[in-house]
């Protein structure tokens, strides 16, 4: 570290300014910190996907007939909403923490000054932050596909690899989320992360197939990252795995490379530039 004009202190060096190899530190401080929560807000995350599922799968889906899936096989409505609610319930999670939390953090309770201010740089930050904020997507992702596996709703045995699929949907949402997050200042621009989730949720082929759409709404759709996740983990559970979801996966490869790099960038802008 060097010391500026002003008395602060300022990182010197390129990867030691950035990483001090201690992302865990953040993540226990996370942990620490949520013992003190509200976990009726926490547990609200998960129920939400269930009480869609019970009232669309079990209700809308007595009055609709199996859907076929793009290989033709045929499963119920249930079965086909189900891995896309799952993908929803791993993004919540990632979402929740990675922008409400991670704002409230940047710009009322100060704390990444102190972070930084130690030996840890903003990488650690960042990463420490996503991966608290994968920790509650998994959770909110285990919880549903146990009620899945009860329900009968995991149609082949490689539902197991739905779960490496929900860290891989939730590492992607929670370091695009943070990213977005550093350059928002006021509450009110924290809405426009509810006007990004509710389309997304409504139109990723959640629902309904994405062959209901006309062609040119389908192209809007497969560039939504919901989608790719809802692909991802209906093909996982519905038995429907083809060579073509490596495409999914390495849209998030890329969505979660992009995202560390703007957060770390920004959180040096912010506190150490």
């Amino acid at each position: 570290m060097t010391m500026t004009d002003s008395g602060t202190t300022r990182r010197a060096g390129s990867v030691r300014a950035l990483w001090a190899g201690n992302p865990l530190a953040v993540v226990q401080r996370g942990l620490i910190a949520a013992r003190s929560s509200s976990w009726a807000v926490v547990l609200s995350g998960f129920f939400e996907p269930v009480f869609y599922l019970l009232s669309l799968g079990i209700g809308l889906g007595g009055m609709i007939n199996a859907i076929t899936l793009a290989d033709g096989t045929e499963v119920s409505y249930a079965a086909f909403i189900a891995p896309a609610l799952l993908a929803v319930s791993a993004m919540n999670g990632a979402i929740y923490d990675s922008t409400w939390n991670v704002f409230f953090k940047l710009n009322y309770g100060k704390l990444y000054e102190g972070m930084l201010a130690t030996s840890l740089g903003p990488l650690d930050v960042a990463l420490g932050e996503i991966m608290y904020a994968m920790l509650r997507g998994l959770v909110y992702a285990s919880g549903f596909l146990i009620i899945m596996q009860v329900g009968g709703l995991n149609l082949s045995w490689t539902a197991v690899l739905a779960l490496p699929a929900v860290l891989l949907i939730a590492f992607g949402f929670a370091s695009l989320g943070m990213a977005v997050t550093s350059y928002m200042k006021t509450f009110q621009h924290m809405d426009w992360i509810a006007m990004v989730l509710l389309p997304m949720f409504l139109f990723s082929a959640t629902l309904f197939p994405i062959t209901n759409y006309p062609e040119w709404v389908q192209g809007v759709i497969q560039a939504f990252p919901l989608w790719h996740g809802v692909e991802l983990i209906r093909g996982l559970t519905t038995g429907a795995v083809h060579v073509g979801m490596l495409w999914h996966v390495l849209y998030y490869v890329v969505m979660i490379a992009v995202g560390l790099v703007f957060t770390t960038k920004r959180l040096r802008a912010l506190f150490l530039d």
